[in-house]
C-alpha cells in the first residue's frame, strides 16, 4: 500500500520588497484579501468579524448617517490614506462630501476625513489602541472614537477623542455607556446600550 502524494499548496504569497510596501502597492497587488491594511509598510489581513464588531458598526452607521449633515458623509471600511506607507480602513469615517468624487472612489485622503472609528477585535486590539489613533492624529484627522465591549454582560463602551492641535495628539473627552451623545463632529446622539445593540 503507498501513500497519496502531496501537492504542494497553490498559493503563493508576495514578497515583501526591502523598504515595505506603499500605498501604491495596497492597491495594485493581485488577489489580496478584502479589508486588508497598510500599516507602517506591512500588509495587515483582516481576521473573520465577530458578531459585535459587524454590529456595532451598524448601530454607529445608523446613528451618525441620522443627523449627519449635508456637508459630510459616513462611510463602513473604507480606505484612508495617511501617507505612502500606511493606509488603514476605520470601521467607520465621516468625510467630507466633495472627497466623493464617485461610486468607483476606493480610498479617501486624511485631509477629508473629519472623524475615524474603530471597534476593537481581539485580534486587533493593540493596533485600534496604540498604533492606529497615533497615525490617525499624525495625519491630523480631527476625531477619533475607540469602542470596546466590556465585562461579562458584552455592553458597548466608546471612548471619544478630539486632537490638540498643540500637541499633535488626541484628547479624551468623553466615555459614553449607554448613551454616546456628543456635539461633535456635528451633534451625534446615539443609543448604545446592550439593549440597543441585541435589537439589530
Amino acid at each position: 500500500m503507498t501513500a497519496e502524494p502531496t501537492t504542494a499548496h497553490s498559493s503563493r504569497w508576495p514578497v515583501p520588497p526591502q523598504d515595505g510596501y506603499t500605498v501604491d502597492d495596497l492597491f495594485t497587488l493581485p488577489d489580496l484579501p478584502p479589508h486588508t491594511e497598510l500599516i507602517d509598510g506591512s500588509l495587515v489581513f483582516a481576521s473573520p468579524q465577530r458578531d459585535f464588531h459587524s454590529t456595532m458598526i451598524d448601530l454607529l452607521m445608523t446613528g451618525l448617517r441620522s443627523t449627519a449633515p449635508p456637508e459630510v458623509r459616513v462611510r463602513r471600511e473604507m480606505t484612508v490614506v495617511l501617507d505612502r506607507r500606511n493606509a488603514p480602513e476605520p470601521d467607520v469615517s465621516v468625510v467630507r462630501t466633495e472627497a466623493i468624487t464617485g461610486l468607483d472612489v476606493t480610498r479617501y485622503q486624511a485631509a477629508d476625513v473629519l472623524l475615524a472609528v474603530e471597534v476593537v477585535s481581539p485580534d486587533s486590539e493593540a493596533r485600534d489602541r496604540e498604533a492606529k489613533p497615533h497615525k490617525y492624529a499624525t495625519a491630523g484627522i480631527p476625531h477619533f472614537w475607540l469602542v470596546e465591549m466590556t465585562g461579562t454582560d458584552q455592553h458597548p463602551v466608546v471612548r471619544v477623542y478630539e486632537l490638540d492641535p498643540v500637541t499633535k495628539a488626541y484628547a479624551l473627552t468623553g466615555i459614553h455607556h449607554d448613551r454616546l451623545k456628543t456635539g461633535v463632529p456635528f451633534p451625534v446622539d446615539v443609543d448604545i446600550s446592550a439593549e440597543a445593540l441585541a435589537a439589530l
